[in-house]
């Protein structure tokens, strides 16, 4: 849920989260007190505001008002092991830190406040402190839960942050945004001094039902058609299921193009076999996926291994693929590859897709490894 407001701040959004959580919670629950997944949770008393270099200077021990150049930025995140890229600033590393050592205490509703400029591109600037901007996140149980900000309407500052995102996308920043004329005209023509918030209200759904899941709190989340069954076993009926799933499994290849498809050479470099056999390839079952939050390619899947405890694995295809269609299928992971934590989230493996380039442009095509549903969960590929 979105939401815009004339004539406030990111401190009139604050007050608004905080007076609807609570009157939530009192009026579906009757107390203002929650626990999830034996996680109490207090929203009766204020909720805390803390500074995101606050945030970091209490849960990782680094002082980022001593950082004064991105060297030093990058010299510290080599000496707490937070991986970077090459293009990232020093505000872009300071965000690495906060997903890295903060998000996962945030159990109690809080504020995380005051971003830096290089993450936020529609936010205003502190007066006070231009590099950093009037923005918070709320958390509750270690998720965001609500991202707001106040409004950017200055069409001159505007501008040259689309500038500078459109020199990040060059760079290669799957994230950045592209100029939008549109706004740049509205902005033109004025924009009133202005809050805005975006909710994640399935998220609180979960934490006042106690859901396990957010498939479980969606109004309309996507099922599987009651017949599907019956006409996956008509052998009449095979081609039609399946072009409804949308799969090719049972598709002629004579009936698919591919003069457009143009695939990598083979690798001349041999692997001998107790080296690929080091690999642990199961099948996996889909039992809940979503979109990462703050990031327009993630994938969160929880996965269904055959051990009996879920597996997170973060996958980049979220351009190819959205997260409802996915659920309840049965796929392909490397469940042996070291723990990688990305968006604060650690993800443990790799889901296998196959991937190509096109002849006649730069893009490629991306498809993951879907496999047959009779195939059990944590069955091993030999």
């Amino acid at each position: 849920m979105e939401l815009y407001q004339a004539f406030t701040d990111y401190h009139g959004m604050m007050d608004l989260t905080e007076n609807l959580y609570r009157f939530v919670a009192q009026e579906v629950l009757g107390t203002t007190q929650i626990v999830y997944k034996g996680i109490p949770m207090d929203l009766g008393k204020p909720f805390e505001r803390i500074t995101m270099v606050d945030a970091v200077k209490k849960y990782a021990g680094v002082d980022w008002n001593e950082v004064e150049t991105l060297e030093q930025a990058r010299e510290l995140a080599k000496e707490h092991n937070v991986e970077f890229e090459e293009r990232h600033k020093k505000g872009d590393i300071l965000n690495l830190f906060f997903e890295e050592f903060v998000e996962e205490h945030l159990l109690q509703p809080t504020f995380v406040m005051d971003h830096p400029v290089e993450i936020s591109p529609l936010t205003k600037k502190k007066p006070e402190n231009p590099e950093y901007v009037e923005r918070f996140e709320f958390f509750m149980n270690g998720w965001e839960m609500a991202n707001a900000y106040s409004e950017l309407n200055d069409p001159i500052d505007q501008r040259e942050r689309f500038k500078a995102q459109e020199e990040l996308l060059a760079q290669g920043d799957d994230e950045a945004n592209t100029t939008d004329e549109d706004f740049m005209n509205a902005l033109e023509i004025g924009m009133p001094p202005t809050g805005g918030i975006g909710f994640g209200i399935d998220r609180m759904c979960m934490l006042l039902t106690g859901a396990e899941a957010i498939r479980d709190v969606l109004l309309f989340p996507t099922m599987k058609s009651l017949d599907s069954d019956k006409k996956a076993g008509k052998s009449g009926a095979v081609e039609e299921a399946t072009a409804n799933d949308n799969n090719g499994f049972f598709k002629d290849n004579a009936k698919i193009d591919f003069s457009n498809v143009k695939a990598e050479p083979l690798f001349e470099e041999e692997v001998d076999f107790d080296t690929f056999s080091k690999s642990d390839f199961r099948a996996v079952k889909v039992k809940e996926c979503v979109a990462v939050p703050k990031s327009k390619k993630l994938l969160q899947f929880t996965l269904d291994d055959g051990t009996g405890t879920d597996r997170t694995i973060l996958s980049g295809i979220h351009s190819y693929y959205e997260p409802e269609e996915l659920v309840g299928k049965t796929l392909i992971a490397i469940t042996n590859l070291p723990p990688r934590k990305m968006m604060g989230i650690e993800s443990c493996g790799m889901l296998l897709s196959a991937v190509n380039n096109l002849k006649d442009s730069e893009d490629e095509e991306l498809h993951l490894l879907m496999v047959d549903n009779h195939i059990p969960a944590g069955a091993k590929l030999y």
